[in-house]
């Protein structure tokens, strides 16, 4: 079984809100999700799974929406089950229904025929049988509910697509020379990356530090300058030249005992109201904050494929196909963005994708 293993880097353009869900009595009313180990906030794997399904499918469903049947012909065709079925309608009329001039790969997968924008949702219909699904929840057969997985009464499968939490690897501080990014020496190894350099004790290591400052303020703290050198390369990071230079010239190494003090005490607080729409005013009693990471954030993560063609299993799309949907439909995330109060201004970011290894 053959799993490919994809590095997955992130950007906050917009403060991002991933809540725990209920009040809490302290700096804010809502907060938001944290590693349980280290404290330090994250963007959970299954938000950015359930994001990305919706947007492939719907990326999926608005590009070949004219071209779908309607579900009594796919039934008209011969084949003792739904999957020769969708064959055999696409072989029978690919000549003037337009399906044989799509040109991406992704698209073309036969299942991709009763895909819905349900597919990417929770299944309304669970109990019903495969071939008796009428466009009322997973169809099971685009590429959609075989890379994501699907539940059925009849068959459950599990999906091809493995994500990874995204952690933080830069993070933005305000400081009196201006905004700076700070990481350490166990995220960075925690992300692959090698770095002998440590921060010693209360102090930091900047990568330039051409005012020859002696102490830096991260927040409310200030720290004395440990050494002024280059400890990281970033240029192999799949991000905007610009946004990779400034980043490079502003880091950050600071010890691995404050790191996350220092992130929790910079990040975003917002606080709001609930508009009475009646009067068009504040309602009374119904101030309350929420606090969020800002942006400029980079965070990294992993997405694994795993081939399960080799389990016998029937009609499955290649792993290049996957991985191509996932690519045309990351760019979802800078409009409608993750999390929660998208509305509110929160949420949008932008995710960029970076091939790793193959593991056999």
């Amino acid at each position: 079984m053959c799993v490919e293993t994809k590095k997955i880097y992130a950007m906050a353009t917009d403060p991002i809100y991933i809540g725990t869900g209920g009040y809490t009595i302290g700096r804010v009313d809502n907060t938001i999700v944290r590693d349980p180990i280290t404290q330090i906030p994250k963007i959970p794997g299954s938000s950015l799974a359930g994001t990305w399904r919706y947007y492939m499918a719907l990326k999926l469903v608005s590009s070949i929406r004219e071209l779908q049947p309607s579900f009594e012909d796919i039934k008209k065709q011969k084949g003792t089950n739904l999957g020769e079925k969708l064959k055999n309608w696409i072989n029978n009329t690919k000549s003037n229904n337009g399906w044989d001039k799509i040109k991406k790969e992704w698209l073309k997968y036969h299942g991709n025929v009763i895909a819905t924008i349900k597919c990417a949702g929770q299944d309304d219909a669970p109990n019903a049988e495969l071939d008796q699904v009428n466009h009322s929840g997973h169809c099971g057969h685009c590429i959609v509910c075989k890379a994501f997985g699907y539940s059925k009464k009849d068959k459950s499968w599990q999906g091809m697509l493995f994500f990874s939490d995204l952690n933080i690897l830069f993070f933005p501080v305000s400081t009196r020379l201006g905004v700076r990014w700070i990481t350490s020496k166990q995220l960075l190894n925690l992300a692959g990356f090698e770095v002998s350099e440590e921060a010693a004790e209360n102090k930091v290591i900047v990568s330039k530090n051409p005012s020859q400052e002696s102490y830096l303020n991260l927040g409310w703290l200030n720290l004395e300058i440990d050494k002024d050198i280059k400890f990281l390369d970033i240029s192999q990071i799949p991000l905007k030249n610009n946004i990779k230079n400034l980043i490079q010239d502003n880091l950050i190494l600071v010890p691995d005992n404050l790191i996350s003090q220092i992130i929790n005490a910079n990040l975003e607080v917002r606080t709001s109201v609930s508009i009475d729409p009646l009067t068009g005013a504040a309602k009374e009693s119904a101030l309350f904050t929420s606090e969020a990471i800002p942006r400029g954030t980079i965070f990294y993560g992993e997405i694994r494929l795993m081939d399960r063609s080799s389990l016998g299993s029937e009609d499955l799309p290649s792993l290049q196909s996957i991985w191509q949907g996932l690519k045309e439909s990351k760019d979802f995330y800078k409009t409608l963005g993750i999390g929660g109060m998208t509305t509110r201004g929160f949420g949008r970011m932008e995710v960029y994708l970076e091939e790793e290894k193959k593991n056999e």
